[in-house]
């Protein structure tokens, strides 16, 4: 799975980044640059050391741009003390709340008063394009390939394909990801209460459709929660966005929007025979009151307290302890995959292993393109990633054996949890930021609770389990075309799913309704994504 950006849980990822993404503001601002030219300055580089630290022998400051979880003020974290002592760059930071980030980045980018350094940006395929060919971003390429990234360049020429997913169609790089070539969720898995499989006496958890439905119906007549009410909701959601991916497998979609199937024939799920056996299955839970009926109104703590009062048996979240309440441990089961009707079912959407969103980038103003690149390839290396993951050493954990890597926790003080001060120690919390998950940061520190869903993933998910669309760039064009079909299918198909499943609309309108979804562009969708999955493939 990937390494999420833990507390609070803010996952900025997507297969289909660049399709999804708002056309940015355009870089229009014609403010001077508050710096001399990167060309003229970078013949700096010479004064930046290209491995070991420091980075640079006198020290020099530069700006960086971010969002903030707001736990503790950057500047007096002791990541960043500890960073700038090793590397001898000092950074001054322009922070901004999570909720008004987006707003203010591209109030930057239109002012053109521009920070020196991206961090955490969540840059929009589109926007790599856009601010990259305007050259408010610059290349990066030349200083991964230059000897200022060893970590990186190690990484991307060991997988090819994260070079080709990260170079946008004229050929440069403009951000950086976030990689992860363990993950496997690509959201949240479905959990069992394990309290009422142990009440209902179930030794096998359901493998088909039919089979879930049986146990779904046996929850809502048994009592299974034991107090004597018929309170029990089988099924629980929040407008179906936190299940929908993972129910789409069922039925062999790979993905909520696009994705290519094993054959690389591209598809537009919506108007998929599978997604009418989704609704038509919904649907029937509906009918019979196994889902929730308060799914298209209730937020997502509602949700949560209906778990912690023990009366649902299916949900969604991060780990089932978020919503049920206590202890993380083994009670509660994972959910495997399920076979339908669809011949070759189940399958599993799998995480591409990287940010589709560059976590990273450089500006135009930047005065020391080299030595930033340097800074920030320590975080795809071991000793980086672990400072910044984990804080530094004897705060949060100890080695236990420093040789091999393996760390131990160090007691928690005051009572405090231990996720809220990592929060104040390292400003990667809460948000997806540069660097790789090295199996190596963690050794060690994995207890009974992450070695189980490790095992709940390996032997349920990886085995349905592959990448639905690579992280392609689309040209400018075809930008335009998809944002405008996306802006008005998103919203339709997202209707008519509340409707089909309520019943509001009845099955017997599908033919209309996938006519409706092809007079709005679909098929075209299609094609676009078609043109650029074979670019991709074709590309180095």
């Amino acid at each position: 799975m990937l390494n999420p950006p833990r507390k609070p849980a803010r996952l900025l990822l997507s297969t289909l980044g660049l399709a999804l993404a708002v056309t940015p503001l355009a870089a229009c601002g014609k403010t001077e640059p508050k710096k001399e030219s990167t060309e003229e300055t970078s013949k700096t580089a010479d004064k930046v050391s290209k491995d070991g630290m420091p980075i640079v022998k006198e020290p020099i400051t530069l700006s960086m741009m971010s969002p903030d979880a707001g736990q503790a003020k950057w500047e007096t974290m002791p990541v960043i003390q500890e960073m700038e002592k090793r590397s001898n760059i000092k950074l001054t930071f322009q922070n901004a709340p999570l909720d008004s980030f987006e707003t203010k980045k591209n109030l930057v980018f239109a002012s053109g008063n521009l920070p020196d350094i991206f961090y955490a940006a969540d840059l929009k395929p589109a926007e790599q394009v856009t601010y990259g060919s305007q050259g408010v971003l610059l290349p990066l390429e030349k200083y991964i390939d230059g000897g200022y990234a060893p970590n990186l360049k190690k990484i991307l020429d060991a997988n090819p394909q994260i070079r080709k997913n990260i170079t946008t169609p004229d050929g440069h790089i403009y951000a950086l990801p976030y990689i992860d070539l363990t993950a496997v969720w690509y959201m949240s898995p479905l959990w069992y209460n394990g309290k009422f499989l142990k009440a209902l006496n179930v030794k096998e958890i359901p493998k088909t459709t039919d089979e879930l439905y049986d146990y779904l119906k046996k929850v809502k007549t048994s009592d299974p929660n034991g107090n004597g009410k018929a309170d029990e909701i089988p099924f629980t959601s929040t407008k179906l966005d936190d299940v929908r991916m993972f129910l789409f497998g069922f039925w062999g979609m790979y993905d909520e929007k696009i994705y290519a199937d094993k054959d690389g024939k591209v598809h537009y799920s919506p108007q998929e025979e599978g997604y009418k056996g989704y609704l038509t299955f919904l649907n029937k839970l509906w009918k019979e009151d196994l889902l929730d009926h308060e799914t298209f109104s209730q937020t997502p703590d509602q949700k949560k307290a209906k778990g912690k009062n023990n009366q649902i048996a299916l949900f969604n979240d991060y780990f089932p302890y978020f919503t049920m309440g206590g202890d993380p441990s083994s009670e509660h089961p994972m959910m495997q995959p399920l076979k339908s009707e669809v011949a070759g079912t189940p399958v599993y959407g799998k995480h591409p292993g990287q940010s589709a969103n560059g976590t990273f980038a450089l500006s135009k103003t930047n005065p020391a393109p080299e030595a930033s690149m340097r800074w920030v390839d320590y975080l795809y290396g071991y000793e980086g990633s672990t400072l910044f993951n984990q804080g530094p050493e004897n705060t949060l954990w100890k080695y236990k054996d420093q040789a091999t890597h393996t760390k131990e926790w160090l007691p928690v003080q005051g009572g405090k949890n231990r996720e809220e001060i990592r929060g104040t120690l390292t400003p990667n919390y809460g948000i997806l930021t540069p660097g790789v998950n090295d199996p190596e940061v963690n050794k060690g520190l994995k207890d009974n609770f992450d070695q189980f869903v490790d095992k709940e993933t390996k032997e349920k998910l990886v085995p349905f389990a592959k990448v639905p669309f690579p992280n392609v760039f689309l040209k400018p064009e075809e930008q335009s075309q998809v944002t405008a079909m996306l802006s008005d299918l998103n919203t339709y198909v997202k209707q008519m799913e509340a409707k089909f499943v309520t019943g509001q609309e009845p099955l017997s309108n599908w033919d209309k309704y996938v006519a409706q979804v092809q007079k709005m562009g679909s098929d075209k969708l299609v094609k676009i994504y078609q043109d650029a999955f074979e670019r991709w493939n074709q590309s180095k």
